[in-house]
């Protein structure tokens, strides 16, 4: 999830959580001003709040002999820096953030997002299967411009590669297009871009870029959130786009193979489960925005629970997230990756979806409504509280 510049004050707003609670409690750092991926830069992480790590893993433990859990930075994520440049771009744009960006255009605002696959496409690579990073490319930029209830209109994407092998493009392209039908959009346009000695033999890099529209009356900011809301959760369909840095420092520390079966997975490869296709939430979202009050929508990507759910909530509105651990299946994907790695579960909650890739926020009364809609699984999560931060109870 990447943000993006917004002419709207006050859209989709961000905002610093200190957690308060005696359970366990991650804070957000300071606010977002430009999330950075991991995959694409070695720093950051989707939604990464400036200021220090949430949580880490213990130390090891000298006596026994045990070892420390793999973090985020252990898998080449500096959060220090990706921090400092967050810093200086402020300096040079201060309205940057949200899950999209609005333009106001007469009655209406464009929305626009744009994101990338990052180190997914190291899994391609070794996989040879590029016909799904495609859709994946669609889903991150479309899932965030969604979150303000616009509706996706047309698409472009950029492909770059030292040298162009036709069949291999043609199979990305073929994900994109089916990305754009699930997501109700045109594939209106992109660029391939041949840069020879720029990348290494058989790899390549895209970019994506999404523009919707909706009615300004229609605008779900997050502004009407208020205690005693409850959150509901749409299934992801494992890791989806974030996270890859950590998931392969897991797969080299663990000795297995993507061809090897995941634990728990009914005879599913570790491979096929990572390389999985995001999940586009548009028309879902959408049936939902029609005959739901939806009060806030928060696309969870890098940074998890922990950094995507507070910049749904009002700013400087004293509320806070309680999450239900154990009010929806955890994928054994994520089980793995925590077991294998030895992965602090904060370090999970603030790095995965854990399982879900979309969040709603609705008012209690209107559950049996939703509930009624042909939306397919969704879960309860837990509700917003008085208070900061989002605590696991």
């Amino acid at each position: 999830m990447a943000s993006t510049f917004s002419l709207s004050k006050g859209f989709c707003p961000n905002t610093t959580r200190k957690g308060t609670s005696k359970s366990l409690v991650c804070k957000p750092a300071l606010q977002p001003l430009r999330p950075l991926r991991a995959s694409k830069r070695g720093f950051g992480v989707g939604s990464r709040r400036i200021g220090a790590p949430l949580a880490v893993a213990t130390e090891p433990d000298q006596e026994q002999g045990k070892e420390k859990g793999l973090t985020y930075k252990d898998s080449g994520v500096d959060i220090d820096a990706g921090a400092e440049l967050v810093r200086r771009i402020a300096k040079m744009c201060p309205d940057v953030g949200g899950f999209g960006g609005l333009v106001p255009f007469g009655d209406s605002y464009l929305v626009a997002g744009t994101d990338g696959v990052g180190t997914k496409l190291k899994l391609a690579f070794d996989m040879n299967k590029h016909d799904t990073v495609g859709i994946d490319l669609v889903a991150m930029s479309v899932n965030d411009i969604i979150c303000c209830g616009a509706k996706p209109m047309f698409f472009l994407d950029y492909f770059a590669t030292g040298a162009l092998d036709v069949d291999v493009a043609e199979q990305v392209v073929s994900g994109i297009v089916e990305g754009c039908r699930q997501s109700d959009c045109q594939l209106l346009g992109g660029e391939t871009a041949e840069m020879p000695g720029f990348y290494p033999a058989g790899e390549y890099d895209m970019a994506g870029f999404a523009v919707g529209s909706m009615k300004k009356d229609e605008l779900i900011d997050g502004k009407s959130i208020a205690p005693g809301d409850v959150l509901v959760g749409l299934p992801s369909s494992g890791v989806h786009s974030n996270g890859f840095s950590l998931a392969r420092k897991v797969l080299e520390k663990s000795g297995k193979s993507l061809s090897d079966p995941l634990p728990g997975g009914d005879g599913v490869t570790i491979g096929d489960a990572l390389i999985a296709p995001t999940v586009i939430y548009t028309r879902d979202v959408v049936k939902a925005c029609a005959e739901v009050e939806i009060k806030g929508l928060a696309h969870v990507t890098g940074g998890g629970f922990t950094e995507n759910l507070p910049r749904v909530l009002p700013k400087n509105s004293g509320l806070g997230i309680s999450i239900n651990r154990g009010s929806w299946p955890v994928l054994p994907v994520f089980k793995w990756i925590q077991e294998a790695g030895g992965v602090d579960e904060m370090e999970m909650l603030r790095t995965f979806n854990m399982g879900i890739g979309m969040v709603m926020f609705i008012s209690r009364d209107n559950l049996a409504q939703l509930d009624k809609l042909d939306i397919g699984s969704h879960y309860v999560l837990g509700e917003v509280v008085e208070g900061e931060g989002v605590v696991y109870p």
